[in-house]
């Protein structure tokens, strides 16, 4: 499937969207959000600025609140960080070197 997203910008950060759509279309703020979620307004605010990332923990919790989907939430973080890894892929995967195809399919 082609995606319509430019491949160089970075997907969105899971609190960008809450940040920038979810709480301006629902007239809330973190504190009102955080109490809502039952979490501190400190890890509301860290994730809304992307200096925390989304655990399946908050991922839940946002599924239950706004109704809907924790594996949406999950997706949209790992899109976010396999990006942040391609950014950098030849000094992460510089020492790996694939197994032979043998080994592979033997097992």
């Amino acid at each position: 499937m082609n995606s319509m997203r430019d491949p160089q910008r970075a997907p969105a950060h899971p609190g960008a969207i809450l940040l920038h759509d979810v709480l301006p279309a629902l007239k809330l703020t973190q504190t009102e959000f955080a109490r809502r979620l039952s979490v501190s307004r400190l890890s509301v605010s860290e994730l809304l600025h992307a200096k925390r990332s989304m655990t399946p923990e908050m991922a839940a919790k946002l599924a239950k609140l706004l109704r809907g989907s924790a594996e949406m939430w999950m997706r949209l973080q790992a899109a976010h960080d396999l990006w942040q890894v391609a950014q950098r892929q030849p000094d992460v995967t510089a020492a790996v070197h694939p197994l032979d195809r043998k080994i592979l399919e033997a097992a």
